[in-house]
């Protein structure tokens, strides 16, 4: 692991700014105390970063988990309450990786994955916009009180501060100059990562602009992290679950929703990040659970909100080098320490120069050149790709993932259809037609349809060859088509011939015993 510190301390500095105001945010969204984003944050990076087999994966409070949580809370009757749920949710993801259910990631299509990272891209960049120019109001792509795009758009140019657009742009400018020319020029240029001086530079602007009315950072364009006056008020942040409400059975209602939404998202998560790996590793799906699972106890325990793995930090921790799991658990240092040391300095932080960072991740996850790959590639993977980005970025990330995953199965279902035979006419006529059929080596209830077409299409007086020898598996519906069929075909004068590994023969009597018997014989 220590190996590759020498790029993993650059990556995890980049993923502590990137995660830092993702905490705060993410609490701020769910309803909690904004110091249980920085707990959950903190074990996602130490405790969860150091039971994970991924090497590249970092965890930490998660978007796709904020409605679930502020709902919850109130539901629940309290944010002690919801802790509870948070810890059995963290029992019932260790059972699940107990159980292997960590293979479950493995049955999303690339399409669907490719699409996921491209929809939260977009929601990266969508929601950094505002910030950027020094507006607090979130933008979306949809009307929100009989409010347009335009009309945000337009909302967004009225409200300009100068001094967030100001120093926004100029890191964006070191972040843009950082990537493209300077990290080819020297060693000290890898080692010192653009995000670092961006920040430092935001953090310049802020002091020596204070007194500039014109250029003047508000304190509501900045980070804001809680300030300890001394250990006892450090330690006052942290909030513990009340076990009293345990036998509430809403209470393993919110807690079993939790693992299985954060269990997915994390599979998902998982499996994206392991495509975006240049070393192409692979994570151990059922260990992660675990790891997850253990984060989110703990996470409970002291506070903290639900954990999963995070694609924003985890494609962050790539682009910036990241090689081992070094540098999600000196992210996690990294936070701890700051809120404990110097939360005063990094309360000086524009906003503005965080969202160019976050514009950066959100441009490299959903590449213009991606569209245009994914449309080369065909309709089968176009159409689930672009079906899962449109239903994340207008409706949430689950609802766009299942969106695209519905898609893919219905693409799955028509290629079945289309694949379940091979169909050959040998002749055409009333009296010497011959036809053969050549069945797929797998034949489900899916392809139902396509077989009792052609069947039905089979003209009369005409002689049909059935080869299964391909088959390994015949599904039982298909095997009563076919036996349905052969009393058809004796009215029709329709001669079956019935080609496999055992021989050939007319017109059996009964293809369910026939194929009692292959199976019996295999």
């Amino acid at each position: 692991m220590f190996k590759t510190i020498k790029n993993d301390i650059p990556a995890s500095i980049v993923v502590f700014f990137v995660a830092l105001p993702l905490c705060l945010g993410i609490a701020l969204a769910s309803g909690a105390p904004l110091f249980s984003g920085l707990i959950a944050g903190i074990i996602g990076g130490i405790i969860v970063g150091s039971l994970s087999g991924s090497k590249i994966g970092v965890s930490g409070p998660a978007a796709g988990l904020a409605a679930i949580v502020l709902t919850a809370i109130g539901s629940l009757g309290g944010y002690e309450n919801f802790l509870v749920a948070v810890v059995l949710g963290g029992v019932i993801q260790l059972v699940f990786g107990l159980l292997k259910a960590g293979i479950i990631g493995y049955y999303f299509p690339s399409s669907v994955i490719k699409g996921m990272l491209t929809g939260i891209g977009i929601i990266i960049i969508l929601k950094q916009i505002p910030h950027f120019f020094g507006y607090d109001k979130a933008f979306t792509l949809f009307k929100v009180n009989g409010e347009s795009t335009t009309t945000q758009i337009l909302n967004i140019f009225d409200h300009i501060q100068l001094g967030s657009t100001l120093i926004g742009v100029i890191g964006l400018a070191v972040l843009i100059l950082w990537d493209k020319v300077l990290s080819k020029k020297g060693k000290i240029f890898q080692i010192i990562q653009g995000p670092l001086v961006a920040v430092a530079a935001g953090i310049v602007f802020y002091i020596i602009t204070q007194s500039n009315p014109t250029l003047a950072i508000t304190h509501s364009h900045l980070v804001s992290v809680p300030i300890p006056e001394d250990m006892s008020s450090f330690l006052g942040q942290f909030s513990f679950p009340n076990f009293e409400v345990i036998t509430n059975p809403e209470i393993w209602i919110v807690a079993f929703t939790l693992a299985l939404v954060a269990s997915l998202e994390t599979l998902l998560c998982v499996e994206a990040t392991d495509k975006l790996d240049p070393n192409k590793n692979v994570t151990p799906t059922n260990r992660e659970l675990l790891a997850q699972g253990t984060g989110n106890i703990l996470s409970g325990l002291i506070g903290g909100l639900p954990i999963t793995q995070v694609i924003v930090r985890s494609s962050a921790n790539i682009q910036s080098g990241g090689r081992s799991k070094l540098s999600a658990i000196i992210h996690g240092f990294l936070l701890l320490i700051s809120v404990m040391i110097i939360p005063r300095l990094l309360n000086m932080i524009p906003l503005s120069v965080l969202a160019a960072i976050l514009l950066i991740v959100g441009y490299k996850l959903a590449k213009p050149g991606l569209f245009k790959k994914m449309y080369d590639l065909g309709w089968k993977q176009f159409i689930p790709f672009t079906v899962t980005v449109i239903g994340i970025v207008f409706i949430d990330l689950l609802y766009g993932i299942g969106l695209g995953l519905s898609v893919g199965i219905v693409v799955i279902l028509i290629k079945s259809y289309q694949n379940s035979h091979f169909l050959h006419k040998e002749g055409e006529g009333l009296d010497d037609s011959r036809v053969k059929m050549t069945l797929a080596e797998e034949v489900t209830f899916f392809n139902k349809g396509a077989i009792l077409k052609e069947l039905d299409n089979l003209p009369e007086n005409s002689h049909l060859e059935l080869d299964v020898r391909k088959t390994r598996y015949l599904d039982n519906d298909i095997i009563e088509i076919l036996d349905d069929f052969a009393f058809k075909a004796k009215e029709r004068n329709i001669n079956i011939k019935l080609i496999s590994e055992r021989g050939e023969a007319e017109n059996p009597p009964s293809y369910i015993e026939f194929f009692k018997l292959r199976q019996k014989s295999a």
